[in-house]
């Protein structure tokens, strides 16, 4: 007779190799790019995806260090905690960081800030995206995109090819059959490089388990001042002010994704560990950007949109 939870260790093993199997997928992908472009980067948010991302590429080359320098496209609203967590991460292994700033972006003139210090410089992002892969001259750039975050992703291949002004068409992506890979170029054009595209957030997870990742301490359960703006939960800082009618409380919650805090807002949450938010992501209905990130409620195409001017 088959005892009650029989079955469990299956399942694990089970899991475990299909989160390998990623892996395996994810460092192999990294290794092509690297082998076949000049000069690659790693995108680096200190978001959970970006953590897994540099996880694998470490992986990939140890014990040798990273063959490539890590960029950080800074908005200038960042959380705190996701900023401290970014300089102690990357220096714990001396990894090279470069910063793109938007706000210097702002300062000489190459975008334009408007409707005042609150306003999401999302958008404004591109820009300074693309200068910095032109001023340093990188023809690849690793990203942690999902194909399960939104529809635009979907479209995406692993090798995303962009022209020479960084856009992107997606009815002119290359096919992939069985896996491989032609990162041919020409001169001035540029790839994005999307490692976890077959990862799910319940993947990400696990795997941040499974390899006890460290997180910038914004992805447990908090106690925060939030205010609700268009069924977003925002929270409370010099960036993110209420209106008179926008009433702030002091709630309990998490983020389940890092951006610009002006547009990322936080579920309510008990989930105080990794092994918490498994069980609560396992039993999510709605996808992590369409819960908690107000940008891409701006229209239908939003994200695509972005992706064609340049956006990651």
């Amino acid at each position: 007779m088959t005892a009650i939870g029989a079955a469990a260790p299956l399942d694990s093993a089970a899991r475990l190799d299909e989160l390998r199997a990623l892996e395996a997928e994810a460092v192999h992908i990294i290794r092509e790019v690297v082998a076949e472009l000049e000069r690659p980067v790693l995108l680096f948010s200190a978001g959970k995806d970006s953590i897994v991302l540099l996880r694998l590429a470490e992986k990939a080359f140890r014990p040798s260090p990273l063959p490539f320098p890590v960029l950080h496209v800074d908005t200038g609203h960042n959380f705190p905690e996701v900023i401290e967590f970014r300089d102690r991460r990357l220096a714990e292994d001396g990894h090279r960081l470069i910063v793109a700033s938007v706000q210097e972006s702002i300062d000489r003139g190459r975008v334009t800030e408007s409707g005042g210090p609150g306003t999401s410089r999302n958008r404004l992002q591109t820009r300074t995206l693309l200068d910095a892969l032109e001023a340093h001259r990188f023809d690849a750039a690793f990203g942690g995109a999902r194909r399960d975050e939104e529809r635009a992703r979907a479209k995406e291949r692993v090798l995303s090819f962009r022209d020479e002004f960084g856009q992107w068409d997606p009815r002119s992506q290359r096919p992939e059959p069985w896996s491989l890979y032609n990162g041919r170029i020409r001169r001035g054009e540029q790839v994005r490089v999307f490692p976890l595209s077959n990862w799910t957030e319940l993947d990400i997870w696990r795997y941040i388990e499974l390899e006890n990742l460290a997180l910038p301490s914004i992805y447990f359960a908090h106690e925060r001042q939030v205010f609700e703006r268009d069924g977003i939960l925002l929270g409370l800082s010099e960036y993110t002010l209420p209106t008179e009618d926008e009433l702030v409380q002091r709630l309990r919650v998490r983020y389940r994704t890092v951006g610009d805090l002006t547009i990322t807002g936080a579920v309510r949450s008990d989930a105080g560990d990794v092994a918490g938010v498994i069980e609560e992501i396992a039993a999510a209905t709605v996808s992590e950007r369409g819960e908690t990130r107000a940008d891409d409620r701006t229209s239908v195409a939003a994200m695509e949109d972005r992706k064609r001017e340049g956006y990651f």
